[in-house]
Formats: C-alpha cells, sequence, structure tokens
C-alpha cells in the first residue's frame, strides 16, 4: 500500500514522518512555514525510546555519532547536595543504550539529509484543511491547495490543522512556566553530561555536547508573557548563589543566545489523533511539559508507528485507526506524568513541600529512579516501515 502524503511542519516531527512514510513507499512533500531554516534551538537528550525509533528510521546509527552519552549526573539542591544520582551504565544495560544528548540543530540537518532534495518545501504555511473528494485530504496555502491521500498534522503546539480538526477544543493552555535556554559559547570543564538542580519554583539544568559544549535550560514559575530586555543578566542574579557548574554556565553564554519561550501543553486530551484522512503527530497531538525529556521522543515514536501502520495496511483507513489506537493512551499518559513531574520539580514552591520532596528522594531507592525512566523509555517500534507490498492507495 502506497500513496502521496502531505507532512504539515518541518520540525523534529514532521521529518521523522516523511522519512517514515518515504521507507513505507509514500511519496511525501514536507511543508515548512519558515522561509529558510536557521538551524535555531538548543539542545536535546534522546532517551531509548528515541534511539529505537531513530534506528528504525535509518538515522539511529548517524545521530549517535554525533551525540554525546550521559553515563554520570543527576538532581542536586542549589546548595550543591544531591537528591538523586542518575546510572547511565544501568540504563544502557536494561535498554541497550545510554540517554544521549545533540544540539537541536544537529538533529534537524540529520533528519533533513534522510530526505532527497525537493521533498522539504520552505515558506509554505498551510493555514486551514480544504474539503476533498473520498479517500483524499488537502490543506490550503498561499499559493493554492495541496491535495494528498493523507495529511500529516505535525505543525506544533499552536496547530492551525488540529483547531480546524477540532473547533470545539480549548486547544494548548499556559503551564505555568516559562524556559530561557541557550547553548555555551565554547567548550567547558564539566564533571558530569547531564544535571538538573530544584529550587523554590525554579529548576537548572544542562547537558554536555560530544564537542564539550553545554547546553543549560532554566525555568521559572512565571505569569506567561514575561521578558526582560537582558534575560541572561536576570538569570545570573536569580541564580548566582547556585552550586558550580551553574554560574560558569551563564557566564559562557552569550546575551544574543538565549532563547525564551512560555511552555503550553494540551492539558485537555484529544479525543482522536485521527479525523479521515487527516492524523495528527507530535505537540500538534499531545503538546507536553519538558519535565520527563520525552515531547522529541513521543513524536519520533508517532513517526515510526505511523510508518509501520501504513506498511502493513491494509488500507489507509486501517492503517489510520491502528495509529490512533496505538498512539493515543501512549502519549497522553506520559503527557501527564510530564505534567505531574513538573508539579513535584520547580513547581513545587511552598517553603515546607520543598524540603518534604528532598527528603522523599533522598530516601528512595536507586532503582526507584531506575524504574521511573524505563516506565516511558523501554518502548519498541510495533512493526517494520518498510511495506510488505505495493499495493495502491484506495
Amino acid at each position: 500500500m502506497n500513496g502521496n502524503a502531505v507532512v504539515v511542519g518541518g520540525g523534529i516531527g514532521g521529518l521523522a514522518a516523511a522519512i517514515g512514510l518515504r521507507l513505507a513507499g509514500w511519496e511525501v512533500t514536507v511543508l515548512e512555514r519558515a522561509a529558510a531554516l536557521g538551524d535555531a534551538g538548543a539542545g536535546i537528550s534522546l532517551h531509548a525510546n528515541g534511539i529505537r525509533a531513530l534506528d528504525a528510521l535509518g538515522v539511529g546509527a548517524a545521530v549517535r555519532g554525533a551525540a554525546r552519552p550521559q553515563y554520570t549526573g543527576g538532581t542536586r539542591t542549589p546548595d550543591g547536595k544531591w537528591l538523586a544520582r542518575m546510572d547511565g551504565a544501568a540504563l544502557e544495560r536494561a535498554l541497550g543504550t545510554p540517554i544521549v544528548g545533540i544540539p537541536r540543530a544537529a538533529l534537524h540537518r540529520l533528519l533533513r539529509a534522510a530526505l532527497p532534495a525537493g521533498c522539504l518545501v520552505t515558506g509554505a504555511e498551510a493555514t486551514s484543511l480544504v474539503r476533498t473528494g473520498p479517500g483524499r485530504a488537502g490543506v490550503a496555502t498561499g499559493d493554492g491547495t495541496r491535495e494528498a491521500d493523507l495529511v500529516v498534522a505535525a505543525d506544533g503546539v499552536n496547530s492551525a490543522l488540529r483547531a480546524h480538526l477540532f473547533p470545539g477544543h480549548p486547544g494548548p493552555a499556559y503551564s505555568g512556566a516559562t524556559v530561557l535556554r541557550a547553548v555555551t559559547d565554547g567548550e567547558l570543564p564539566l564533571d558530569s553530561d547531564f544535571e538538573l538542580t530544584w529550587g523554590r519554583g525554579a529548576e537548572f539544568g544542562h547537558i554536555v555536547f560530544a564537542d564539550g559544549r553545554a547546553e543549560w535550560h532554566a525555568v521559572l514559575n512565571s505569569p506567561p508573557g514575561v521578558r526582560h530586555p537582558d534575560p541572561l543578566a536576570v538569570l545570573r542574579h536569580r541564580f548566582r548563589d547556585w552550586h558550580a557548574p551553574v554560574p560558569a554556565l551563564l557566564a559562557a553564554t552569550r546575551p544574543d543566545a538565549v532563547l525564551h519561550h512560555d511552555i503550553h501543553e494540551l492539558v485537555t486530551p484529544l479525543p482522536s489523533f485521527a479525523s479521515g484522512r487527516v492524523v495528527l503527530l507530535g505537540d500538534a497531538a499531545h503538546a507536553m511539559t519538558p519535565n520527563l525529556g520525552q515531547g522529541a521522543c513521543q513524536a519520533l515514536e508517532d513517526a515510526v508507528t505511523l510508518a509501520a501502520a501504513l506498511a502493513a495496511g491494509p488500507t489507509v483507513d486501517a492503517a489510520l485507526l491502528r495509529y490512533d489506537a496505538e498512539r493515543r493512551p501512549r502519549s497522553q499518559a506520559v503527557a501527564r506524568a510530564a505534567r505531574r513531574a513538573g508539579r513535584m520539580g520547580q513547581g513545587l514552591s511552598h517553603p515546607l513541600a520543598v524540603p518534604l520532596r528532598n527528603a522523599a528522594l533522598r530516601a528512595a531507592p536507586s532503582r526507584a529512579a531506575l524504574r521511573a525512566v524505563l516506565r516511558h523509555a523501554d518502548w519498541r517500534p510495533p512493526g517494520p516501515v518498510r511495506p510488505g507490498g505495493g499495493e495502491r492507495v484506495r
């Protein structure tokens, strides 16, 4: 079974979906609204489920080659005391791969390199869905309508296509937190691959890349829309008394490198990820808070599951029903878990609640932290993404 598809959105999920669909025998066009790809972004951690999805798409080896394994680190308090240690070697033994860190721009480039020239069309914004004939779907763009056997809506947390499919859905909600992040301007001598520090109403974390640079992020409880003329200066003051290497990471950052985004999520779960010949994927389907580091991994799972369902057939409609049945319960459960993790992390600000949480974490056995990661990361593709036959879409 094969056909032609339009993927709306050239982010991680959209590019991965395009790779998977092509492996399944489909012709694919990716529409990206940005006129130029600036390779912006900070860093990303990929758990075993994300790596396994990339392996299924044929790009796992390339990503591993550009990434740095996260073997050492854990969670601390602002004074530097450990709450929990991360055992990357134990994760590798359990899952076959450690968590890895990679610049988001590098991951984008590797995904784009797996697609043929001309597959990705920039400066093409899909604003709405268009009614077409049976077994078809269409999207409206600035230069007309594009029709296909399948439309994949991977247009992000503020998805216009999701709003068109489910006009009664409330859409994304502000999580109560905002995130600032950046990559250091050069290599830093750091003692661990990954660290997370929880204070009252604030979180600071970093991951180290293969080239020695580090990505850091600061999550702050904040009203939405608050912006600062010099956000780096605000952070240097806010975290001035936190343990090393927090001040050093901020000192090694250029002011113009700081990205600032309010965190929105789909608190109200969608009733379906598919409607007719339109399917939702990634943040458009299940935008979640970043507290478990699973947002991109879930989008990669979506892409592989969709391709595998279409490769198995027997019809597109049956494949989309199977995709919805497999992806919606899992991704929405991960989103709920991420929300709970945020409430127990930087979301805590009460002076009595924070020390109680810290004491509970210190008392927990190390295997508890391992089980928490395994609960979400131990996923395998549901089937091959290459088709068993060449039946044409009906």
